[in-house]
Formats: C-alpha cells, sequence, structure tokens
C-alpha cells in the first residue's frame, strides 16, 4: 500500500496540527515554500482541498480508500461527516494510537503488519481493521512484541484516552466499549467540507 514517506513537518505546517502523523513541533510558524508568507485568501475549493488532506495525512491513507470510506459513510443514516470519522478513528491503527500502545498511527500501523496485536486472541495483520464495541485487543506473548509496547506506554502521546476505550497498562489489553464521540476526536477539523469536496467531484 502506498503510503507518505516525505517531510511530516512540512505537511503539518501547511495543515496544521495532525497528532497521527508525527509528535515533533516545527519551530517555524509560516507555511512550507517560497511564497509562504503571501496573505492571500483561499479559495472554497482550496478550503475544501485543505480539510480532505488532513484526513488524508493524518490518519494515513490514500486518495482511494478516503473516498470508500466516504461512500461507506453516505449509505449510512446520519450525518456523513460524522460517520465518516467514526469510520477512521475505529481503524484498529488508530485505535492502538489512541491507546497510546504507538506514539504514531504510522508506528502503529507497523505493529499491526508485523503481528504483534490480537483482537479477541486472534491475530490481526490488517490496520484497516473496523474494531467494534467488546473488542478485546491484547499483544502477542512473545516478548519483543510486549517489551516494544511497554516502551510505547512509557512515553504516551495524546494526554486522555477517549472514553469509549480502556487500557489496563499492567497486562497490555485495550478494551473498545462503544463508539467514539465526536467531541474526542484529536484531529482539529470541518468534516463537513470533505463532505462537501467529494460531492462536488
Amino acid at each position: 500500500m502506498s503510503r507518505y514517506r516525505g517531510p511530516r513537518l512540512r505537511l503539518c505546517r501547511r495543515l496544521g496540527d495532525l497528532p497521527g502523523l508525527t509528535r515533533k513541533t516545527s519551530k517555524k510558524q509560516s507555511p512550507p515554500g517560497e511564497h509562504g508568507n503571501k496573505n492571500k485568501k483561499p479559495s472554497e475549493y482550496a478550503v475544501r482541498l485543505e480539510e480532505k488532506q488532513k484526513l488524508k495525512f493524518n490518519y494515513g491513507i490514500n486518495e482511494k480508500q478516503l473516498s470508500r470510506y466516504v461512500k461507506t459513510a453516505k449509505r449510512v443514516t446520519g450525518s456523513t461527516g460524522y460517520i465518516l470519522l467514526q469510520l477512521l478513528e475505529m481503524r484498529l491503527d488508530n485505535t492502538l494510537f489512541r491507546l497510546g500502545m504507538a506514539p504514531t498511527i504510522p508506528a502503529a500501523r507497523q505493529l499491526v503488519n508485523h503481528g504483534h496485536i490480537c483482537i479477541n486472541n486472534n491475530i490481526v495483520s490488517i490496520a484497516s481493521y473496523q474494531c467494534k464495541p467488546g473488542d478485546t485487543i491484547t499483544i502477542k506473548s512473545q516478548e519483543s512484541s510486549r517489551s516494544l509496547v511497554s516502551k510505547y506506554l512509557m512515553f504516551p502521546g495524546l494526554a486522555n484516552i477517549p472514553n469509549h476505550l480502556d487500557l489496563d497498562a499492567n497486562t497490555l489489553t485495550g478494551k473498545v466499549n462503544g463508539i467514539i464521540e465526536r467531541e474526542w476526536v484529536a484531529l482539529q477539523l470541518n468534516e463537513l467540507l470533505v463532505v462537501e469536496y467529494y460531492s462536488r467531484k
């Protein structure tokens, strides 16, 4: 699967804080590029594109995946933007990140891809797996897997674990109790603009 391998702080300077992409912060305040300081009013399309790019880079998904998530969200009854955020937040890689078992979403994806993570005692190696209420997330009993996650838990990224998740740091066990609520989404964005972006394509 294609993933972003370029400079992460450069993205954060352009799009704002992306907690899932990196923990680092840039000393530079202006947007990247030769003309970064120009105070030009962005077009409506540019505003919607920027919100879409925030989702894409924060959750580490490609254009095709994001488009598929939007189509899925449109088929579900309710606010399309909110359901889109729920689908992205309930991904396994993001759930590990929100539990503090990985410092970033790319690091969480690597844990999953390398077979360190079990869901309900079954090894799951698909980062896009949709976590459901009642799922129990554990670490493979191998010592290397447990020591790696223990090291990550010593330096948790986000201060608070969302209220739909529970973590037992002693047994390295996470529990999904429900679906995430809008106020617990860490990324600052207007999800309705993302839906508008795709509805106009």
